[in-house]
Protein backbone atom coordinates (compact mmCIF):
# COMPACT_ATOMS: atom_id res chain seq x y z
CA UNK A 1 0.00 0.00 0.00
CA UNK A 2 1.19 3.15 -1.35
CA UNK A 3 0.28 6.77 0.62
CA UNK A 4 0.38 10.04 -1.01
CA UNK A 5 -1.17 13.36 -1.90
CA UNK A 6 -1.41 14.84 -5.28
CA UNK A 7 -3.22 17.45 -7.57
CA UNK A 8 -5.83 16.82 -9.60
CA UNK A 9 -4.81 17.42 -12.98
CA UNK A 10 -7.18 17.70 -16.50
CA UNK A 11 -5.28 17.50 -20.26
CA UNK A 12 -6.18 20.48 -22.60
CA UNK A 13 -4.77 18.69 -25.79
CA UNK A 14 -3.25 15.26 -25.59
CA UNK A 15 -4.81 13.35 -28.54
CA UNK A 16 -7.27 10.94 -27.39
CA UNK A 17 -6.76 11.85 -23.94
CA UNK A 18 -8.16 15.84 -24.53
CA UNK A 19 -10.05 16.92 -21.81
CA UNK A 20 -9.31 14.22 -18.96
CA UNK A 21 -9.30 14.93 -15.27
CA UNK A 22 -6.01 12.67 -13.70
CA UNK A 23 -3.97 11.96 -11.25
CA UNK A 24 -0.78 11.27 -11.76
CA UNK A 25 1.34 8.45 -10.05
CA UNK A 26 5.21 9.49 -9.92
CA UNK A 27 7.54 7.01 -11.33
CA UNK A 28 8.74 6.06 -7.49
CA UNK A 29 5.89 5.17 -6.39
CA UNK A 30 4.43 3.36 -9.28
CA UNK A 31 7.87 1.02 -8.83
CA UNK A 32 6.47 0.80 -5.50
CA UNK A 33 3.36 -0.73 -6.58
CA UNK A 34 4.66 -3.01 -9.34
CA UNK A 35 8.14 -2.90 -9.89
CA UNK A 36 9.88 -3.08 -13.14
CA UNK A 37 6.43 -2.63 -14.95
CA UNK A 38 5.91 -0.28 -17.73
CA UNK A 39 2.16 -1.39 -18.74
CA UNK A 40 -0.93 -0.73 -17.32
CA UNK A 41 -2.14 -2.40 -14.56
CA UNK A 42 -5.75 -2.05 -12.32
CA UNK A 43 -5.14 -0.88 -8.54
CA UNK A 44 -7.56 -0.62 -5.51
CA UNK A 45 -7.99 1.93 -2.76
CA UNK A 46 -9.02 5.13 -1.70
CA UNK A 47 -8.84 8.72 -2.86
CA UNK A 48 -9.66 10.94 0.59
CA UNK A 49 -12.69 8.49 1.98
CA UNK A 50 -14.07 7.45 -1.34
CA UNK A 51 -13.00 3.47 -2.34
CA UNK A 52 -12.55 2.31 -5.37
CA UNK A 53 -11.29 -0.56 -7.23
CA UNK A 54 -10.06 -2.55 -10.53
CA UNK A 55 -9.16 1.39 -12.07
CA UNK A 56 -6.76 0.91 -14.56
CA UNK A 57 -3.28 2.90 -14.11
CA UNK A 58 -1.69 4.32 -17.25
CA UNK A 59 1.63 4.44 -18.21
CA UNK A 60 2.92 7.87 -19.67
CA UNK A 61 5.96 6.57 -21.23
CA UNK A 62 8.81 8.23 -18.48
CA UNK A 63 8.01 5.27 -15.72
CA UNK A 64 4.88 7.51 -14.36
CA UNK A 65 1.52 6.77 -14.79
CA UNK A 66 -2.26 8.54 -14.57
CA UNK A 67 -5.32 7.05 -13.33
CA UNK A 68 -8.15 8.82 -14.90
CA UNK A 69 -10.79 10.55 -12.44
CA UNK A 70 -14.20 10.26 -14.36
CA UNK A 71 -16.99 12.00 -13.54
CA UNK A 72 -18.76 9.67 -10.19
CA UNK A 73 -15.04 9.81 -8.59
CA UNK A 74 -15.23 13.67 -8.60
CA UNK A 75 -18.65 13.65 -7.80
CA UNK A 76 -17.84 11.90 -5.12
CA UNK A 77 -14.79 13.37 -3.59
CA UNK A 78 -16.41 16.67 -4.65
CA UNK A 79 -13.06 18.09 -5.86
CA UNK A 80 -11.73 19.40 -9.30
CA UNK A 81 -8.54 20.08 -11.62
CA UNK A 82 -6.01 21.82 -9.10
CA UNK A 83 -7.66 19.96 -5.66
CA UNK A 84 -5.55 18.32 -3.66
CA UNK A 85 -6.61 14.26 -2.58
CA UNK A 86 -4.92 12.22 -1.03
CA UNK A 87 -4.31 8.78 -2.11
CA UNK A 88 -3.95 5.15 -1.12
CA UNK A 89 -3.72 2.07 -3.31
CA UNK A 90 -2.17 -0.77 -3.99
CA UNK A 91 -2.52 -3.21 -7.04
CA UNK A 92 -5.79 -5.27 -7.71
CA UNK A 93 -4.89 -8.37 -8.33
CA UNK A 94 -8.31 -9.57 -8.73
CA UNK A 95 -9.33 -10.86 -12.34
CA UNK A 96 -11.77 -9.27 -14.26
CA UNK A 97 -14.88 -11.59 -14.72
CA UNK A 98 -16.27 -11.31 -18.38
CA UNK A 99 -19.87 -10.93 -18.51
CA UNK A 100 -22.65 -13.78 -17.64
CA UNK A 101 -25.32 -12.88 -20.37
CA UNK A 102 -22.34 -12.03 -22.90
CA UNK A 103 -21.08 -15.71 -22.41
CA UNK A 104 -24.31 -17.37 -21.98
CA UNK A 105 -24.93 -16.05 -25.79
CA UNK A 106 -21.88 -16.80 -26.88
CA UNK A 107 -22.18 -20.45 -25.79
CA UNK A 108 -24.60 -21.15 -28.41
CA UNK A 109 -22.26 -19.97 -30.78
CA UNK A 110 -19.38 -22.21 -31.02
CA UNK A 111 -17.58 -20.17 -33.45
CA UNK A 112 -18.02 -16.83 -32.09
CA UNK A 113 -16.87 -18.34 -28.59
CA UNK A 114 -13.93 -19.85 -30.61
CA UNK A 115 -13.15 -16.38 -31.75
CA UNK A 116 -13.90 -14.42 -28.57
CA UNK A 117 -11.51 -16.87 -26.78
CA UNK A 118 -8.89 -15.96 -29.14
CA UNK A 119 -8.32 -12.16 -28.55
CA UNK A 120 -5.77 -11.04 -25.96
CA UNK A 121 -8.00 -10.93 -22.04
CA UNK A 122 -7.63 -7.30 -22.64
CA UNK A 123 -10.41 -7.05 -25.98
CA UNK A 124 -12.32 -9.31 -24.22
CA UNK A 125 -12.98 -7.17 -21.38
CA UNK A 126 -13.42 -4.25 -23.31
CA UNK A 127 -16.52 -6.24 -24.89
CA UNK A 128 -17.77 -7.54 -21.03
CA UNK A 129 -17.49 -3.84 -19.81
CA UNK A 130 -19.19 -2.49 -22.63
CA UNK A 131 -21.88 -4.48 -22.50
CA UNK A 132 -22.53 -4.57 -18.80
CA UNK A 133 -21.94 -0.82 -18.48
CA UNK A 134 -25.26 -0.43 -20.41
CA UNK A 135 -28.17 1.12 -18.09
CA UNK A 136 -30.92 -0.35 -19.56
CA UNK A 137 -31.53 -4.67 -20.06
CA UNK A 138 -33.19 -2.78 -23.91
CA UNK A 139 -29.30 -1.27 -24.29
CA UNK A 140 -27.42 -4.17 -23.16
CA UNK A 141 -29.22 -6.58 -25.05
CA UNK A 142 -28.72 -4.44 -28.37
CA UNK A 143 -24.81 -4.05 -27.00
CA UNK A 144 -25.03 -8.48 -27.06
CA UNK A 145 -26.46 -8.70 -30.50
CA UNK A 146 -24.46 -6.62 -31.93
CA UNK A 147 -20.93 -7.91 -30.31
CA UNK A 148 -22.13 -11.66 -31.10
CA UNK A 149 -23.00 -10.71 -35.06
CA UNK A 150 -19.08 -9.18 -35.13
CA UNK A 151 -17.84 -12.02 -33.58
CA UNK A 152 -19.28 -14.31 -35.79
CA UNK A 153 -17.75 -12.17 -38.61
CA UNK A 154 -14.42 -12.66 -36.86
CA UNK A 155 -15.04 -8.49 -36.12
CA UNK A 156 -12.81 -7.23 -33.13
CA UNK A 157 -13.77 -4.79 -30.67
CA UNK A 158 -13.19 -1.64 -32.91
CA UNK A 159 -15.31 -2.72 -35.28
CA UNK A 160 -18.25 -3.55 -32.38
CA UNK A 161 -17.80 -0.01 -31.80
CA UNK A 162 -18.25 1.41 -35.32
CA UNK A 163 -21.38 -0.68 -35.81
CA UNK A 164 -22.93 0.59 -32.53
CA UNK A 165 -21.97 4.49 -33.15
CA UNK A 166 -23.63 3.69 -36.30
CA UNK A 167 -26.95 2.24 -34.72
CA UNK A 168 -26.54 3.33 -30.84
CA UNK A 169 -30.54 2.55 -30.60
Amino acid sequence: MVLFSVTIHKFEKQGEKSGWTYIEIPADIAKQLKPGNKKSFRVKGKLDNYVFERVALIPMGDGSFIMPINGKIRKAIQKHPGSLVRVSMEVDKRERTLSKDLMACLSEDPEALAFFRSLPKYHQNYFSVWIDGAKTTQTKTKRIVIAINALSKKQGFREVLRAYKDNPY
